[in-house]
């Protein structure tokens, strides 16, 4: 039987840390992830978990320690936001192409300059193409989940990648919500234990970790670490489906909101999609056939699946809270419109940066970006596809 509570964001991820007991956690306070190191320390000193904890010097010293902890044959978190992942940069690519499966509390936050402490998705986009696999979480719930699974989907023998689960600065992170959390002892059989094929510790069968790696076999090297990410999709999926089993909550790639029946839909990601849902209720009682589609799984990006839920849709937009700096459009943007071409599916799109900074995401706004699609798709002309909403 499932346990009543009432957490916010980072102590909801704080409690599942506990639960899944790792043997190392570094960490370094940057807001607002920082309570999710200070609750999880409290639980380390009144004996609730036998977890070393570092105290580091900086966030690149905390992905450090979390190398060298999971190298050694250990099971390594850490948590951080903006510019703390920013400063972690080096490692995080240390980290994925070492193949070590850290886990890592994201807590969504603009990354300087100008400075700012609030939301956006900056820091998770500046990372995307890091060989992290990336799990996104719409509300305090979904992030506790999201932890308890991610632990089965990295250390997978077909996957061996690190994995983040991001969640949004303040509007999730300090929220507190009505929760049910899973009893100790059926996480602790569910996460099982780390018990790695190769550590450094493992002195019957010595090796060497990131060694220089010239020529004649980094390429082969990359091409298995992409390989890797190939194979989350099917753990992940797996993973969801025996969770489920113990829960009775659902997860997948993504959540498809009254999808089936929809003319016009928004894709977006994180707490978002909340207030997108509540605003498809809204224009559905006057007859706009509204759908969201909420994604979980950013890397690897569920392409074909994507395409095929889309497929139907007349106007289509995606919504970026971090801005590329391209001229043309945000990176969610850019991976749906992909996946729809590569996948033979043509819908009209567009894109709407939004959110940047803590900007507040109205009600307003998104029934704004609901009837300009529905004005797509009488006229069948998106005009300038590259939007923002909420600037002034």
């Amino acid at each position: 039987m499932s346990i009543r509570e009432r957490l916010s964001g980072n102590e909801a991820t704080a409690v599942a840390m506990k639960q899944i007991n790792p043997d190392v956690v570094a960490a370094f306070p940057i807001t607002p992830s920082t309570e999710i190191p200070q609750y999880f320390s409290t639980f380390v000193s009144n004996g609730a978990v036998d977890t070393e904890f570092i105290a580091v010097e900086s966030e690149h010293s905390s992905m450090s320690a979390c190398i060298g902890a999971q190298a050694a044959g250990g099971r390594a978190m850490t948590a951080t936001s903006a510019n703390g992942l920013s400063l972690m940069w080096e490692m995080i690519y240390i980290a994925s192409g070492n193949r070590l499966p850290i886990v890592m509390p994201l807590v969504n936050r603009a990354v300087s300059a100008p400075l700012n402490i609030h939301n956006d998705h900056s820091d998770a986009m500046g990372v995307r193409d890091s060989g992290w696999i990336m799990l996104f979480s719409e509300n305090n719930q979904e992030a506790y989940d999201n932890l308890l699974m991610a632990h089965r989907i990295a250390e997978h023998p077909d996957v061996m990648l690190p994995l983040m689960v991001c969640q949004d600065g303040f509007i999730t992170s300090h929220s507190i919500e009505n929760m049910e959390l899973v009893e100790d002892e059926k996480v602790k059989a569910f996460v099982g234990e780390y018990n790695p094929k190769h550590s450094l510790l493992d002195d019957k069968h010595p090796i060497s970790m990131g060694p220089l790696d010239l020529q004649a076999y980094c390429f082969e090297h990359k091409r298995g670490q992409a390989e890797g990410m190939r194979n989350a999709k099917k753990v992940v999926e797996d993973i969801a489906i025996e969770f489920e089993k113990m829960t009775g909550r659902k997860y997948n790639f993504f959540e498809e909101y009254k999808m089936d029946d929809s003319e016009v839909a928004i894709v977006c990601m994180n707490s978002t999609a909340g207030t997108a849902k509540f605003v498809a209720d809204k224009l559905r009682k006057e007859g706009i056939k509204a759908g969201v589609l909420k994604l979980r799984m950013f890397r690897p990006f569920p392409a074909e699946e994507i395409a095929k839920a889309v497929s139907h849709i007349k106007a289509l937009a995606i919504l970026d809270k971090a801005d590329s700096m391209n001229g043309a459009g945000g990176a969610l943007f850019t991976d749906v419109t992909s996946a729809m071409c590569t996948n033979g599916i043509s819908v009209n799109a567009v894109n709407y940066v939004y959110g940047l900074g803590g900007r507040d995401t109205k009600v307003e706004d998104l029934e704004k970006v609901y009837r300009d699609l529905v004005e797509i798709a009488k006229t069948g002309e998106t005009q300038d596809p590259y939007r923002y909403f909420g600037v002034r």
